[in-house]
């Protein structure tokens, strides 16, 4: 059984290594058992599996998920969390701790190295500040990852899933869902961590699509058409992409490729959906869009 993810347990590891937490690294432990096997159960973690944790703070989840999987890789950027690991996944002989920060991992690298290129499940409790770059950096890694299974904040959870005409919907949502899809699986409320957050967590599990459910003609330029087309909300979408930097797009190219799919001339991004944002981004081509 896990030694910690109680308070107790928690608690008591803190104070024998006198761990202080880093605002900066937006560190906040789980204290819920039944929570922790949640994750686990949510993520499908068997003994067949590697695991690629992000974050793994003193080892709580840590232990859960080597408890079942067949491997654990934890990637913890906190340098003063490392000796703390060593003491609580001393047990624990199937796990790799690497102090790295995610953002400059090689994680298809990782794979080959690791687990003979075969897919990971990721599984992590991400922190807030940078959980986006986090997402974009495991789906643009071209990492073999199968399922991905975070905790993050319950709203940007929310937005994940979000689709066309909601003021949630954005960028993320189109980028999660032209990678996987998304499924939130569980609440987490902020008395279960140490120290509690200000803000309510839930765990959402992204099934990576084999094959994305729309095909482009040219993928990098359609992510930089998404992110143009959501940059300044307010404006219509013809506004935002004859305005946007390095997009090559004039506001005349853009009011025309509307036309073409009888789309008002004054919509805006917020109302596409991931769908038409291809085929706006295939059309924009053909007139002289700039693609990679």
């Amino acid at each position: 059984m896990p030694k910690l993810g109680t308070p107790t347990g928690t608690l008591e590891i803190l104070r024998k290594y006198d761990f202080h937490f880093q605002k900066k690294y937006g560190q906040n432990f789980l204290i819920d058992p039944n929570k922790l096997e949640a994750i686990v159960d949510a993520a499908k973690v068997g003994e067949e599996d590697c695991v690629l944790e992000i974050g793994p703070g003193i080892g709580t989840l840590t232990q859960y998920l080597a408890g079942r999987a067949g491997s654990v890789i934890a990637v913890e950027i906190d340098q003063a969390l490392i000796p703390i690991l060593k003491d609580t996944l001393s047990d624990y002989h199937n796990v790799t701790v690497i102090n790295e920060d995610i953002l400059k991992v090689d994680i298809a690298r990782l794979s080959q190295e690791k687990n003979a290129g075969k897919p990971f499940k990721v599984v992590a409790n991400l922190p807030y500040y940078i959980t986006t770059p986090i997402i974009m950096k495991l789906f643009e890694s071209r990492a073999p990852i199968d399922l991905i299974t975070i905790m993050v904040q319950t709203e940007v959870a929310q937005r994940m899933q979000e689709g066309p005409g909601s003021k949630e919907y954005g960028a993320l949502s189109l980028a999660v869902q032209y990678y996987s899809r998304p499924e939130i699986v569980a609440h987490v409320p902020a008395e279960c961590f140490i120290p509690a957050p200000k803000v309510g967590s839930s765990v959402i599990r992204l099934t990576r699509y084999e094959t994305p459910p729309v095909q482009v003609k040219d993928e990098d330029f359609l992510f930089r058409l998404i992110r143009a087309s959501f940059n300044q909300r307010r404006k219509t979408l013809v506004n935002g992409l004859g305005n946007a930097q390095g997009l090559a797009v004039t506001k005349a190219e853009a009011a025309e490729a509307l036309r073409k799919m009888e789309l008002p001339e004054n919509v805006r991004g917020e109302a596409l959906s991931l769908e038409q944002f291809a085929r706006l981004s295939d059309l924009l081509l053909e007139t002289g869009g700039s693609g990679s």
